[in-house]
């Protein structure tokens, strides 16, 4: 209904209907607004701003007016009414108000804030106070600059100062500014808060802009701890200079260039609208819509270009103080008419502004003949909002805290002059001690506190800007920040309700580097800030199952990397069983050469008789092939599943046998040397002969291998263990050999035995050959010294199956030299030239 009212005005509007010059008014200035009253507050209200930077379509300086600036004039005016008309606070006291509305600029600032002091339009020496009531508190703001300096004039006179603008550390120092008292609540965890926006966005690679002042230096050192607690670097930083709006030009253009060319997607402005108000100006118009804006505070969108199809802040993210809403405050708005408030100029000139209404005459007051039921409540959503803004809210609170004071200190009054008149006594500087100690729950049901050590740290909303185009402006609500909530639930948003700069159809991204997927892991590039990266793949057996990891994951022994490495996999148990190809080759073989030595025994046992057989002790050869014979057979303990029992027989069938078969060739060995030797004279060599002492080689060797076996075997015995690196995706069922010294000692031995029969062989190379076994043990013992001297090297050098694999197939090799070099050339003779497996040939061949 509104909107059709307004649209019929519009049309209503094309016929000129006023009978006065309006520029007359327009040109007409009006700085006070004053309310008589029993005691007066007095507010600064900086509702002009000149600006002379050169726009596109803006070349001459002009004087403007600061919309947002205005509501603070109503909540001022509001709030004076609703106390005199409240009979719990000051009951037979009425305010009055003076209003100054001024320019934003020191100069203006500190002329004001002396007239408030003298009572004079115009200053005079000494101060000459002429005026009979002089306000009981200044409300200023909302810059710190102009509070500080209106703030160090009115300390000389201890006059009370509330100022309505942002926090500032430096207004909180009481030896500075005793008498100044600031409304606002404290911003300590803001850049916490704004940090955990980047968070949750993942925006990492961000922008700053901020003054170059103490409060930029501290939010930059704020920030910055925060930033690098959660992972956040900046892309540039920017400082704005303090330096008057007319000079903001040249360093706004090369803030706008270090945007323009930054990678980064998000923006932070942080500081207040009144600090940083002419450098946004220019970036907003240089910039258009292509960031997303992370605001402290609102800007004065009024102050901005207008020729913009769409708003320069869509899409735009401010942290603003959370207050409930004032009741009764926004029909106030709705009501406040010139027909109501004919002294209030401004409000008559906005009349004839955007409602076309005309001027009576030189008075410049507003005529009947304009859009019916108009009100501010019509005007553009850009021009005016109906919400109570944050120093709006403030300064309500700056009258209540003022009128609370003087309401404490009327019932002081009356308790020490109990038959006084009630009236307040207004010697300003007397309220201070009522202003420190102030303590109040205000209409809205928040806590007013003036002392700054004893703020609360603020909440906020965080307000999205809604614009299509710039006149159709919606603030909506799109999450909060509560620094007193639970860890992790601070901050809380509606994701799916916030619109984005035009640039953007989805959630905009902000990193100086894409994330790294899940098997990659972040490497810092040189001299780059950390949120700069290179995505490296993880190390083998390492996975990484989240993005932009800083180190990869081991997978444990029993589990190993998938081939995207961003998953760990169970390991599969195996070990050299039948069923593998390897395994069952290696069974194949030892059954082969089992079977061959049972035949070779078999040929022996049969042949038994013949002069081949007979020679060279008949017992060590039988005993020599049954040990052989177990020796092909001792790799089947090796095959298959390992348990205590076969890790232990392992090695123990392995010494033992090999053993015996050894001190048998060396026996053999022996036997050849002293046969022929018997020839000459010797009683000690027939004795040896005739008792048969080569034989006791055999249990004697055997009981010097079972010293240290037994060693090994009471203290570190072979047992069961795994293999999960050797095999990729497996884990290795082995027998560990415990004590690797015993092993190779082991080792050593058996070599020194096979050295010690190649000595002997090699000795009795030139005895007549016939049915002499020497040469043969010869080669056999360099077969048995090529394959365990080639095993050491291989078998440390290889892993897993292929270790014991390397183990059954060196004991089936030498195994197969002894029974190839010393049997076959025999069977050989028995089988295929049995005539030279005859004495007669025997005694023929001998010398």
């Amino acid at each position: 209904m509104v909107s059709l009212i307004f649209l019929l005005w519009l049309l209503q509007s094309l016929v000129p209907l006023s009978s006065f010059d309006a520029t007359q008014c327009h040109s007409k200035g009006q700085r006070h607004l004053y309310h008589d009253g029993n005691v007066l507050i007095a507010a600064l209200v900086p509702l002009f701003y000149v600006f002379d930077i050169p726009f596109k379509n803006n070349e001459n300086p002009s004087l403007r007016y600061k919309m947002r600036s205005y509501q603070f004039s109503l909540a001022f005016i509001f709030a004076i009414e609703e106390i005199n008309r409240n009979t719990h606070i000051l009951p037979n006291t009425s305010l009055g108000f003076h209003l100054y509305n001024i320019h934003s600029n020191e100069g203006t600032t500190l002329r004001e804030a002396l007239a408030c002091l003298t009572g004079f339009e115009k200053v005079r020496p000494n101060y000459e106070c002429r005026s009979k009531k002089k306000p009981a508190a200044l409300l200023t703001g909302t810059s710190w600059a102009t509070s500080a300096l209106t703030g160090r004039l009115l300390n000389l006179y201890k006059y009370p100062q509330l100022t309505f603008g942002p926090f500032d550390t430096i207004l909180s120092d009481r030896r500075q500014f005793s008498s100044l008292y600031q409304t606002a609540p404290r911003d300590t965890s803001l850049s916490h808060g704004i940090v955990l926006l980047m968070v949750h966005f993942n925006w990492t690679w961000v922008g700053l802009v901020l003054m170059d002042d103490h409060t930029g230096a501290e939010s930059l050192s704020d920030l910055k701890e925060e930033m690098d607690k959660n992972r956040v670097c900046l892309a540039f930083v920017e400082m704005i200079p303090d330096i008057p709006i007319s000079s903001y030009y040249e360093p706004s253009i090369k803030t706008h260039r270090q945007i323009n060319k930054s990678s980064a997607n998000v923006v932070i402005i942080y500081g207040d609208h009144e600090s940083l108000h002419g450098a946004i100006m220019i970036i907003a118009t240089q910039v258009f819509n292509k960031k997303v804006w992370v605001l402290k505070s609102q800007w004065d969108e009024t102050s901005l270009t207008t020729s913009l199809i769409f708003d320069t802040f869509h899409g735009s993210l401010i942290f603003a103080h959370h207050h409930t809403e004032v009741s009764d405050f926004r029909k106030f708005i709705q009501t406040y008419h010139p027909s109501k408030y004919p002294e209030d100029f401004f409000l008559a000139m906005f009349w004839n502004t955007y409602f076309n209404c005309s001027f009576s005459g030189p008075d410049c007051k507003i005529l009947g003949n304009c859009l019916p039921n108009a009100s501010l409540e019509m005007l553009p959503k850009n021009v005016w909002e109906m919400d109570m803004t944050q120093e709006s809210y403030n300064l309500y609170n700056s009258v209540y805290a003022v009128a609370h004071s003087l309401h404490a200190m009327a019932l002081k009054q009356v308790q020490i002059q109990p038959h006084g008149n009630g009236k307040v006594y207004t010697f300003p500087w007397e309220l201070h001690p009522f202003l420190k100690n102030i303590h109040f729950i205000n209409k809205a049901g928040n806590i007013v506190v003036l002392d700054s050590p004893k703020k609360l740290d603020a909440e906020y909303d965080i307000i999205n800007i809604w614009n299509f185009p710039e006149s159709l402006r919606k603030k909506m609500k799109v999450g909060t920040f509560s620094p007193k909530a639970p860890e992790g639930q601070e901050l809380l948003l509606s994701d799916h309700i916030i619109q984005w700069a035009i640039e953007f159809t989805e959630l905009p991204c902000s990193v100086c580097s894409e994330s790294c997927v899940p098997g990659f892991r972040k490497s810092p590039q040189e001299g780059k800030p950390v949120c700069c990266y290179d995505c490296t793949p993880c190390p083998d057996n390492e996975i990484s199952n989240e993005t932009n990891v800083d180190h990869c994951v081991r997978c444990p022994e029993s589990h190993y990397a998938n081939t995207k490495q961003n998953h760990c996999l169970q390991k599969a148990v195996t070990f050299l069983s039948y069923d593998d190809p390897l395994g069952m080759a290696l069974t194949c073989l030892s059954l082969g050469f089992f079977a061959l030595t049972a035949g070779v025994l078999g040929i022996f046992v049969k042949y038994h008789h013949t002069p081949i057989v007979k020679a060279n002790n008949q017992v060590l050869t039988y005993i020599l092939l049954i040990t052989l014979t177990f020796c092909f057979l001792c790799p089947l303990l090796f095959i298959g599943q390992p348990n205590t029992a076969t890790c232990i027989l392992q090695q123990s069938s392995f010494g033992v046998l090999f053993t015996v078969a050894l001190s048998t060739v060396l026996a053999k060995t022996i036997t050849v040397v002293l046969a022929f030797k018997i020839t000459f004279p010797g009683r000690l060599i027939r004795w040896i002969m005739i008792s048969r002492a080569p034989n006791f080689i055999i249990p004697v060797c055997s009981l010097i291998q079972l010293v240290p076996y037994g060693i090994w075997m009471s203290t570190s015995p072979p047992f069961i263990d795994s293999d999960a690196y050797s095999e990729h995706g497996h884990i290795i069922i082995i027998c560990n050999k415990g004590s690797t010294i015993a092993f190779h000692s082991v080792l050593a031995y058996l070599c020194s035995l096979a050295l010690g029969s190649y000595t002997m062989a090699y000795l009795s190379r030139k005895l007549p050959d016939t049915f002499n076994e020497a040469k043969f043990i010869t080669f056999s013992m360099l077969v048995f010294f090529s394959v365990w001297v080639s095993f050491l090297p291989v078998y440390h050098s290889t892993k897993g199956k292929l270790m014991v694999a390397m183990e059954v197939f060196s004991i089936l090799a030498s195994s197969a030299g002894l029974l190839g070099c010393i049997f076959l050339p025999k069977c050989f003779i028995i089988l295929f030239r049995r005539q030279l497996n005859v004495l007669y040939h025997a005694r023929n061949k001998a010398p």
